[in-house]
């Protein structure tokens, strides 16, 4: 399994370090999506665009559902996501990877994945819509940041192809996005369930949006309390840092 030169492992909580490298790393959005999806004991959960995997293993360390899959387009970050599998015996058998393109999901022309084969798809996806924002040096970040090989549109298509009927799709995003979301999302058949706000303190606009659809659902949103990174004296909530467990690298 060949590693970029630039790969190094990275905590991530519970004794548990992943690989990373300066292409492919994780965030606090991230690390919050994975806490706001919170699978169940019986979900059978995709993350899609998932990077190095750390969804996916931070659902092992917190509320471990029945398997997982990552789905990636870039082939460096699953080679850092299946070698940290392969230190990971214990989830081996219940946690695999697999390069592909969300597009191709979507359209049904990647078959590997069974349609409504999947209770919970997650995805922390590219924010900016093409042509929109500081393009990034990186190919492997424009990609990343950047709807270049995937727009919103098909990472919606593509969790409701995966869902079952009644399964719950979570993803994080700009809060400028937010109609544009909620109006695919309901084209999709995915019915916005609830939302929540992140704020990085009191009196702050909220720069990131936690949401979750269910498929076929009857309409019905709740509006979450907003979830505080920092108190108004510049210090790590109590929440954040219950969801953080005793992660305390803190990449607020």
């Amino acid at each position: 399994m060949n590693l970029p030169a630039t790969a190094r492992r990275e905590p991530i909580g519970g004794g548990v370090n992943l690989y990373v490298s300066t292409n492919h790393t994780f965030g606090t959005d991230a690390i919050l999506l994975a806490d706001f999806a919170a699978p169940k004991p019986n979900d059978c959960a995709c993350d899609l665009g998932t990077g190095c995997g750390v969804i996916p293993f931070r659902w092992f360390l917190t509320s471990p559902p029945k398997s997982a899959t990552g789905i990636e387009l870039q082939a460096e970050a699953v080679a850092l996501a299946r070698q940290s599998l392969a230190e990971m015996p214990e989830h081996q058998g219940r946690l695999r990877f697999f390069e592909a393109d969300l597009c191709k999901i979507a359209s049904g022309a990647d078959k590997r994945l069974a349609a409504g084969g999947f209770t919970l798809v997650s995805c922390n996806p590219p924010y900016s819509a093409p042509g929109a924002g500081k393009q990034n040096e990186s190919e492997a970040r424009r990609i990343a940041r950047h709807e270049i090989a995937c727009r919103l549109g098909d990472v919606v298509d593509a969790a409701a192809r995966l869902l079952t009927s009644g399964g719950r799709f979570c993803m994080c995003h700009r809060p400028d996005r937010l109609a544009e979301l909620f109006c695919l999302l309901s084209s999709a058949r995915l019915e916005p369930k609830r939302l929540r706000l992140v704020c990085q303190r009191p009196n702050e606009a909220p720069w990131l949006i936690l949401a979750e659809a269910k498929k076929d659902a009857k309409p019905g949103l709740t509006i979450l309390p907003p979830l505080y990174l920092e108190d108004g004296s510049g210090n790590l909530t109590g929440e954040l840092l219950k969801i953080y467990g005793n992660y305390k690298e803190g990449r607020c």
